[in-house]
């Protein structure tokens, strides 16, 4: 059992130590786009999405394979395959890590159909790491992400935690600093942001509430812009 115990410990001090590496890189990357941004042109263009997208959050997982995937098919097809059936994606990989201009570029390059477009989920670094505290240039710096992919950009995707429940102040802090340039869709995971004043105050900034199918949260539909965006998790478990 001693042993046992050891090993769980092990495990739990790689996967922190591994965690604040990764925090410290998205530190460094962040700051090099933002020099990138600095010196680069702005884009006020905000590209048309088709009336109905729909699609999936990531693409790349083993167990679709013989399920969506054909059982013979290389990996290196999955999102050619995957693109031939939806014109959307949601990328998870720049939550955890922050892209580098290369990455953006390669998501650009493998995007052949000029209809298909990304929704980005934001860096942990601003949404549970700092939780909109004084992120504003952050933001701008992630937002430049759009630029590059020009009209493959479809939605950034702020998805805050279970524990960050509503505040005015809170709410203040997320409609000042989020950029209207872009399409922002905000996912809340506390009931308490469900309420008239959060409906106002993103109807006013342009901003999009993520409507969501999740245990134990509201199903409402919610309508604060001309696009809705809604996440279905499934009742039970969250995706």
């Amino acid at each position: 059992m001693t042993e046992m115990a050891d090993s769980v410990a092990e495990r739990r001090e790689k996967r922190q130590l591994r965690k604040q590496k990764q925090r410290e890189t998205n530190i460094i990357r962040a700051k090099k786009m933002h020099r990138i941004r600095m010196g680069s042109v702005r884009s006020e263009q905000q590209y048309e999405l088709p009336m109905i997208n729909i699609g999936c959050s990531g693409w790349f997982y083993w167990h679709w394979r013989g399920l969506f995937y054909p059982q013979e098919l290389a990996t290196t097809h999955w999102f050619n395959h995957y693109s031939n059936t939806f014109k959307t994606v949601e990328l998870n990989a720049p939550f955890y890590s922050w892209p580098t201009i290369a990455n953006i570029r390669k998501w650009l390059q493998q995007a052949e159909d000029e209809e298909f477009t990304y929704t980005i989920k934001v860096c942990e670094l601003i949404t549970h790491i700092k939780k909109f505290q004084g992120t504003k240039t952050l933001v701008q710096d992630f937002g430049y992400i759009a630029d590059i992919l020009g009209s493959r950009m479809g939605c950034f995707l702020y998805q805050l935690p279970p524990s960050f429940h509503y505040t005015p102040s809170r709410l203040q802090k997320i409609v000042t600093q989020l950029d209207p340039r872009r399409r922002n869709v905000v996912e809340f995971r506390h009931g308490s942001w469900w309420n008239e004043y959060v409906y106002e105050a993103f109807r006013q900034a342009g901003i999009i509430f993520c409507s969501s199918s999740g245990p134990h949260l509201p199903e409402d539909l919610v309508v604060t812009t001309d696009e809705v965006y809604i996440r279905f998790h499934g009742k039970k478990l969250w995706y």
